[in-house]
């Protein structure tokens, strides 16, 4: 019900023949953070971001952002997320045009090339069906952050 409501998002992991036992269970985002902050008793914004479910919440705002986006320009948004047995993950696989655009939600407002590499990862598995990968984060700047991968400030979204 909350789901055919639009009041959460399910998210299912992307599968393909690619030799690797991946992880099959879903994950579910609200679409509304507000709800979500109030659900976990959290009532301000600074105590969301510094406390220990702020990369959680910052993981919902990307998400829900990105699939509100696609429904905006009148498509249906085809997303799931990435996660082998291994535990790399990657948070939000965007598949259009058969291409698969991988996306990392990450709360620090200073983007390193580490924070590439789950996407490195996505992008070797998938060869040329995935595209270039995105972090996205709460910072201020574009760059890039390892071939393929580019920061970009939640605000652009």
């Amino acid at each position: 019900m909350l789901e055919a409501t639009f009041q959460v998002l399910v998210l299912r992991p992307y599968f393909a023949n690619i030799g690797r036992r991946l992880v099959k269970r879903p994950k579910v985002y609200f679409t509304d953070v507000g709800t979500l902050c109030y659900l976990v008793g959290l009532r301000d914004p600074e105590h969301a971001a510094a406390g220990p479910m702020g990369g959680a919440i910052f993981e919902t705002a990307v998400v829900a952002e990105v699939v509100k986006t696609i429904i905006h320009r009148g498509e249906e948004p085809q997303v799931c997320f990435w996660r082998t047995a291994s535990g790399t993950e990657v948070d939000l696989v965007v598949e259009t045009g058969g291409k698969l655009f991988p996306i990392e939600a990450k709360l620090s407002a200073t983007p390193r090339s580490p924070m590439a590499t789950s996407i490195r990862a996505f992008q070797q598995a998938f060869g040329g069906k995935a595209t270039s990968g995105y972090v996205i984060h709460p910072g201020e700047v574009t760059l890039p952050l390892a071939p393929g991968v580019i920061a970009v400030p939640f605000a652009e979204l």
